[in-house]
């Protein structure tokens, strides 16, 4: 061990005369104690020798990481048991026992309660941007909600239809579906004839097949790619998608689908070329409900909220309304409106999925895999986060795919957790999922008996509701300002999603939202921050030269600070910031040296003339994330260049994973040149000027 030791005293509270910040620095950088105007109530005194780290490993009994796969495994199935398997697979096993009836019941209830009123209409609207029967909407707000009762972590999202998820697979159906009213419907194999349902429950099957996938694998980390950023834009881009998909019902016009890219364009084209086909009364109830319901949600909402958490259902006063208007007047008779036409009653008949189809909807299926789980963590994060409870995002994982399996046998489409009824369930005050089972029940009572009653309903009332619905989605447009203040890289990313999404189509805009999410993270991973460090008098604090003007360099020692990664894509980067900041580069002078050049003071630039006094450079790797044997291959070369040179290079304060990395490549490659590594700045800093005054060839 170094017989070199040091001192530090430094004050870390200070009595009550100082009068700011400013008398607090400049007592400390007078050397602190020797001032008898401070009296300090703590001070902080070390004495201990300068350490390099491999002596503090030996000191403090370090143990090397050493892997093994069969251990990991063996202690990975020893810490298994069949009880807790069971459990944490089933959770409703843990909680439904230890449920509180006499305290939650109520609450859950009337959430039950209020759920299922929003489930009646927003699953007879969505349904149809599916392309789908509007009774489709019930089925997926009871078959699957009952599945993730039993397996979901969280308590309080309320899953079932999406608009953007119900969108996505809308157009799945739309391209690969033959109705019976097209001549050219399947015209990417004429072999196969495939009913609009047929393809939504083979959507659905396939995203709980890529569920179970990511489940086994323990994936749900790769929904990261989707940033909050990206998720905002394309839920903003996918909500004028949804609000343009309603206009012909909104007008009652007949026209043509329009699917792949520019879809909202020539949507919109179509519907201002067809508008002096208008039915009146639709433009007329569309206005009239949209204005209802926004003034009730705008104004009478919040003064509602303040006497009760139940908030009025004034979508399914509006289907209700709506139904029986068009029932009394004959709407569809006298004016030509189009209507949901038949509800059948009871539950449907378990059909088998087309597996046939499966590989060639694969792509389309495993984008809405990843828009659906990305949006139902997000809402179960949100909500687990206001109530101080934890959510399992791989049990998830396996809760979606047993929901949505179970949903592809019922004519389902993939569920999704909504934001509003999400939200509402927990303002009632929902306190498990048995608020989900209470919906579920009246959804039952819906399909078994009251379904038909609805078959007169317009369907411009729905369109009406969907766009309403839209409103939180349409208005993140105004996030965009927020992004561009904040960072301009997020802006770059919200920009490039929401228009590649919003002209070109859902899945390209998707697609380009995760290419250029990735981009800018690896430009931003090329361009790491580096500093040259000084020392604040009299301590053992080191801080950037250039940001505090208060502190001092080292004579004869650069201490290059570098945050980020040093691997194969970063050396240079790595290379270049540590010449510009110690302000020379050893090759060069190593060039002039060996050409025999006299080196004097007219020959040299002003940089180099001074770095010659340089005999240490110290690396502070405390905030090096990450080093792989091309860094560390990196490191020996310089530290090499830098010894024919006579100037000195240390490592200081880097992680474990950092050092065993660093010791491994050495004794794997059997390479001479061994790293000098500290603990702290200041241990390396008093080795290099001790090693200076004593001139015995430290260095080496």
């Amino acid at each position: 061990m170094s017989d070199k030791a040091f001192t530090i005293t430094s004050m870390v509270l200070f009595s009550g005369e100082m009068k700011d910040d400013k008398d607090q620095l400049t007592f400390v950088l007078k050397g602190g104690m020797e001032d008898e105007r401070f009296v300090t109530q703590a001070a902080l005194h070390v004495q201990r020798p300068v350490y390099q780290t491999e002596e503090l490993n030996e000191v403090t009994t370090y143990q090397y990481r050493t892997p093994d796969l069969r251990r990991t495994v063996q202690k990975k199935f020893a810490s298994c048991k069949a009880k807790s398997c069971i459990f944490n697979t089933v959770p409703i096993l843990k909680w439904l026992p230890r449920y509180n009836w006499r305290k939650n019941i109520a609450g859950d209830l009337a959430s039950g309660l209020t759920i299922a009123i929003m489930h009646i209409p927003q699953g007879m609207a969505y349904a149809l941007l599916g392309n789908l029967p509007p009774i489709t909407g019930l089925y997926m707000a009871f078959f699957p909600v009952l599945v993730y009762v039993l397996f979901g972590t969280s308590r309080h999202v309320s899953m079932g239809t999406f608009a953007v998820v119900c969108l996505m697979t809308g157009k799945v159906v739309s391209e690969y579906s033959n109705d019976g009213t097209s001549a050219n419907a399947t015209d990417f194999n004429e072999d196969f004839y495939y009913t609009p349902m047929q393809v939504a429950t083979t959507v659905t099957f396939t995203v709980a097949a890529f569920q179970m996938l990511m489940y086994i694998f323990r994936l749900g980390i790769v929904t990261t790619l989707l940033s909050e950023t990206l998720v905002n834009a394309f839920t903003c881009a996918s909500a004028f998608h949804v609000a343009t998909s309603q206009l012909k019902d909104l007008f009652g016009l007949v026209l043509p689908k329009r699917k792949g890219i520019f879809a909202l364009v020539f949507t919109i084209y179509d519907v201002a070329r067809s508008l002096p086909d208008a039915k009146v009364a639709a433009i007329v109830i569309s206005c009239v409900f949209i204005t209802v319901m926004v003034i009730n949600n705008e104004i009478l909402k919040p003064l509602l909220a303040k006497k009760t958490k139940i908030p009025f259902p004034i979508e399914l006063a509006a289907v209700v309304i709506g139904t029986g208007l068009s029932y009394g007047f004959h709407m569809k008779e006298n004016y030509g409106l189009n209507v949901v036409g038949n509800v059948p009653t009871g539950l449907p008949l378990p059909d088998l999925p087309s597996i046939s189809l499966v590989p060639t909807i694969a792509m389309e299926a495993f984008i809405i895999t990843m828009v659906s789980y990305t949006i139902t963590m997000s809402m179960a994060l949100i909500v687990a986060q206001k109530a101080r409870y934890e959510v399992d995002a791989n049990q998830e994982l396996l809760a979606l795919s047993f929901s949505n399996f179970f949903g592809s046998f019922f004519s389902c489409m993939p569920i999704t957790a909504s934001l509003s009824r999400t939200m509402i369930q927990q303002t009632v005050g929902g306190v498990t999922q048995l608020a989900s089972v209470v919906s579920c029940v009246i959804i039952l009572a819906v399909l078994l008996w009251i379904g038909p009653v609805f078959e007169s309903l317009p369907r411009c009332v729905l369109a009406s509701i969907i766009v309403v619905a839209l409103k939180s989605m349409l208005i993140q447009f105004v996030s965009l300002k927020k992004y561009w203040a904040l960072s301009k890289w997020d802006a770059t990313v919200w920009i490039v999603t929401f228009f590649t999404t919003t002209i070109i189509s859902i899945d390209y805009g998707l697609l380009a939202g995760i290419l250029i999410s990735l981009f800018s993270i690896f430009i931003q991973a090329q361009k790491p921050y580096s500093c040259l460090l000084g020392v604040v008098p009299n301590t053992d604090l080191y801080l950037d030269v250039k940001h505090y003007k208060g502190i001092q360099e080292m004579s004869g020692i650069k201490i290059f600070h570098y945050s980020g990664s040093l691997n194969f894509a970063s050396n240079g980067a790595f290379k270049s910031m540590l010449f510009k900041r110690t302000g020379f580069d050893p090759m060069k002078l190593l060039t002039a040296k060996k050409k025999d050049l006299e080196l004097t003071q007219d020959s040299l630039t002003r940089s180099e003339g001074e770095e010659l006094l340089t005999r240490c450079i110290i690396l502070d790797f405390a905030a090096l994330t990450y080093i792989d044997p091309s860094g560390v291959e990196t490191l020996r070369s310089l530290i090499e260049q830098y010894r024919q040179i006579d100037v000195a290079m240390y490592i200081c304060s880097c992680s474990e994973s950092v050092f065993e990395t660093l010791k491994k490549c050495d004794s794997y490659d059997g390479k001479s040149c061994r790293f000098v590594i500290f603990p702290t700045i200041h241990d390396a800093v008093l080795f290099s000027q001790s090693c200076s005054k004593q001139k015995d060839g430290c260095n080496t």
